[in-house]
């Protein structure tokens, strides 16, 4: 099956047109936005439901589909967006495949199998030093100001003990890049289901850590998120804890 998703995947983010300018208002962003994804994700919809039903075995099981993760650069004109597939069952990611077509690379991985880039398998960073460490961030595509709060007051934890930190476009392909060595670790607070499920995948298979900001395991409904290299999670863990103490207890979005 996965062979069949990718090359659907490839497909559907082929017939997307390039843009060399962003809307004006932001209004106009969000009508040329529907307008755009409605239909990719019809097709991306049709097509993965036309690989039979061997897939869906239960009430929990279905696709999670971003037809284009990173809309607004895509918007922009910019080229850091992606397409999003994910086949979940019983709320578990179980396949995912990214694929962004300006840089010509697909990353996938099956539960229990792997995590590849174009068809090679991937590894996290084997750095140990959060000081040589990129870390990357992003937040969630709804506006969430309890989560945006902590996210600001976290941000100098994390400055003032790494290399640097970016935000480099689409979650999803910013937490498969942790899965690569590209990225050594990514956090963001907030709820945002759709773009990390799919993405945690990647990055577990591949042996990355993944746990809430403050090291507890990870669910779609927690509200903080870490990816980081395996020799990196425990120090990330710690500058987070540190903020969150420095806060006295505001960090109710945290736990």
């Amino acid at each position: 099956m996965l062979t069949s998703v990718i090359e659907i995947v490839q497909d559907v983010a082929a017939t997307v047109p390039t843009r060399t300018s962003g809307p004006a208002t932001l209004d106009e962003l969000y009508a040329e936005f529907v307008a755009l994804d409605g239909p990719l994700t019809d097709e991306l919809r049709t097509r993965l439901v036309a690989l039979g039903p061997a897939w869906a075995r239960g009430a929990g099981d279905g696709w999670v589909v971003d037809a284009m993760d990173g809309a607004v650069q895509y918007l922009q004109g910019l080229p850091q967006w992606c397409v999003s597939v994910t086949l979940v069952r019983e709320g578990l990611p179980v396949l995912t495949v990214l694929h962004s077509p300006f840089v010509g690379e697909t990353y996938a991985a099956e539960a229990g199998s792997g995590a590849w880039r174009n068809g090679q398998p991937v590894r996290p960073s084997a750095k140990t030093s959060l000081d040589a460490a990129l870390a990357t961030t992003s937040h969630p595509h709804t506006r969430q100001p309890d989560a945006n709060r902590v996210a600001g007051h976290a941000l100098p934890y994390v400055l003032d003990a790494v290399a640097a930190v970016r935000n480099l476009g689409p979650t999803s392909w910013q937490i498969a890049d942790v899965a690569a060595g590209r990225v050594d670790l990514f956090w963001q607070f907030g709820l945002d289901r759709e773009n990390l499920l799919g993405a945690s995948l990647i990055a577990r298979e591949a042996g990355a850590v993944i746990t809430t900001a403050t090291g507890r395991p990870w669910t779609p409904d927690a509200p903080s998120f870490l990816a980081a290299a395996p020799g990196l999670h425990a120090a990330a863990v710690t500058r987070f804890c540190n903020a969150s103490i420095a806060r006295q207890g505001d960090l109710a979005p945290i736990r």
